[in-house]
């Protein structure tokens, strides 16, 4: 697909062209990075939950301008995925490169820790090997140290198996195909560091190191663990915390060292309805414990910057950030698009005089017949704290219950629809005790041809507008809070359903998408 730059107005720009970078470096949800240097190339991978396809593999030659270039599956392994599991599917992966092969790790808490590999991590990648079914266990990262010997060290989820707060390793086969030992407990965070997990392990000066998040997601911090022996005993340390900073929870990330002799530390930090958005910290080295951010107290434990210099890798690299807007004039969906669940190609079809076609989808058997439940939802990350989507929709409906639409979606969600009526707004929510949808508001009209736009401004606050003709835009429905998903970030869907339970031959034309930081909307 096409690269979005600045002069196509992207939404944010993490390089601000003068030799510095603001945080976040990526103003969108890519949770639970991991990121590894290979020469003169960067690859930061992240958890991708339900969504498929999944585990989004990015690119960078100067750790601040990022190209999504692959995702580690098409499709999660279980037909268990094949209907909207919120919350569910791919955690937190790790990525690292041995022996001429790019290897990811990552668990599906409710059905084990799975590998796959690439000669290229722009693809393709083998297909998911199941390296050890078991509930619960989470978080996996791969080691192999410098007598061949091959380990992988995980966490727990509570929800899953009642364990958490500790982390375990296992001898595994230099392959990374099969576990060769039972777990041994590497560190007990209990007393400490709570809910530790996410740990990524590395060896440097002759110490193992294990960085792993503690203290839950928002006010948590990055713990360092640090010993001579592989299964420790490990000495532990707080590196990084939010202190009298603006950024929460500054942990659960991985660490990169450049050629140059610099290292740097990417993590997430939990925006609600953003996401968990991706920030990089400067790290130096004191008596072989890594210092992190800036405003060390008393106890070396830093703060993470909100603007610093760029990392020294040489040269200057253009400015980019991973794609937004879309024409819908490729072979093949934008590496931006995942589905809300395992996806079926006879949903949609690309043309270039169309755009994407998405034709008409039954809800699903047994729903509540709401979008919360429907797998065939289009969705892209939130990509800046401010910005404005704006899409040309051409409706074909072939039954009265057809709508095809535009969605803001989350926990609770809005959407503005067409279908046999005109232009209808709709309030939803997925919340216990079951997901329930409101109709706000109905406008007639006379045109299939419609455009659809959505404005979002500071803290997610949303407004929907429509127009017949591209120029006038009206407002339709009043401001809202965009939601988090669980454990996700609200997303801008895109989705063409019906309530026939037979085949149905309507479709929506997405002609295009186009996502730009232009301002306010004036409203007629």
């Amino acid at each position: 697909m096409k690269l979005n730059t600045v002069k196509e107005k992207q939404s944010w720009i993490a390089d601000l062209g003068n030799g510095y970078y603001q945080n976040p470096i990526l103003f969108a949800d890519y949770s639970d990075p991991d990121v590894i240097r290979v020469g003169d190339d960067f690859y930061l991978i992240s958890s991708s939950f339900a969504s498929t396809p999944g585990i989004p593999v990015l690119h960078s030659k100067d750790l601040v301008n990022w190209k999504i270039i692959s995702h580690v599956f098409d499709r999660l392994p279980y037909d268990y995925y094949d209907t909207v599991r919120h919350g569910a599917g791919a955690w937190a992966p790790s990525i690292r490169y041995h022996q001429g092969r790019y290897w990811v790790f990552f668990g599906i808490p409710d059905h084990g820790i799975f590998m796959s590999t690439a000669e290229n991590p722009a693809g393709p990648w083998a297909p998911l090997h199941l390296v050890k079914e078991a509930k619960g266990w989470i978080d996996p990262c791969p080691f192999w140290d410098d007598d061949g010997q091959a380990y992988l060290v995980f966490a727990f989820a509570k929800s899953r198996c009642g364990i958490k707060n500790i982390l375990k390793m296992c001898r595994m086969k230099p392959d990374g195909t099969a576990l060769l030992s039972d777990p041994e407990l590497v560190f007990d965070g209990n007393a400490n560091h709570p809910t530790i997990e996410g740990p990524k392990m590395y060896k440097r000066n002759g110490y193992y190191y294990i960085f792993a998040p503690a203290g839950g997601v928002k006010p948590g911090w990055q713990t360092v663990l640090r010993s001579k022996q592989v299964y420790g005993s490990y000495e532990d340390k707080i590196v990084l915390h939010q202190g009298k900073s603006p950024i929460n929870g500054p942990h659960q990330g991985g660490l990169v060292e450049l050629e140059s002799g610099e290292s740097w530390f990417i993590h997430f930090q939990d925006r609600d309805a953003y996401g968990r958005i991706v920030h990089m910290q400067p790290v130096r080295w004191e008596n072989d414990w890594p210092i992190m951010g800036h405003q060390q107290n008393e106890e070396n434990i830093g703060e993470p910057v909100l603007k610093w210099k760029k990392p020294n890798v040489g040269k200057e690299y253009p400015i980019k950030a991973p794609a937004t807007s879309d024409e819908f004039k490729e072979e093949i969906l934008g590496l931006q698009w995942q589905w809300e669940a395992n996806h079926k190609p006879e949903w949609y079809k690309l043309n270039e005089e169309t755009g994407l076609r998405l034709f008409a989808q039954p809800y699903p058997k047994n729903s509540h017949q709401t979008l919360a439940e429907c797998p065939h939802v289009l969705c892209q990350k939130f990509p800046a704290p401010v910005f404005t989507v704006t899409t040309k929709f051409s409706f074909h409906s072939s039954s009265p219950t057809d709508q095809a639409g535009l969605v803001i979606l989350g926990k609770e969600y809005e959407y503005i629809a067409l279908n046999s009526d005109g232009l209808v707004h709709v309030a939803g929510t997925r919340e216990n005790p079951m997901p329930i949808e409101e109709e706000k508001e109905q406008h007639l009209l006379d045109s299939s041809t419609v455009y659809l736009r959505v404005q979002v401004q500071e803290e997610a606050v949303c407004q929907f507008y429509y127009s017949v003709d591209g120029k006038d835009f009206l407002k339709i429905g009043d401001a809202f809070q965009a939601k988090k998903g669980h454990w996700v970030g609200a997303k801008i869907g895109l989705f063409c359903t019906t309530k026939e339970v037979q085949k149905d031959t309507g479709f929506v034309d997405v002609r295009w998408i186009r996502v730009e930081n232009n301002g306010m909307i004036t409203a007629k």
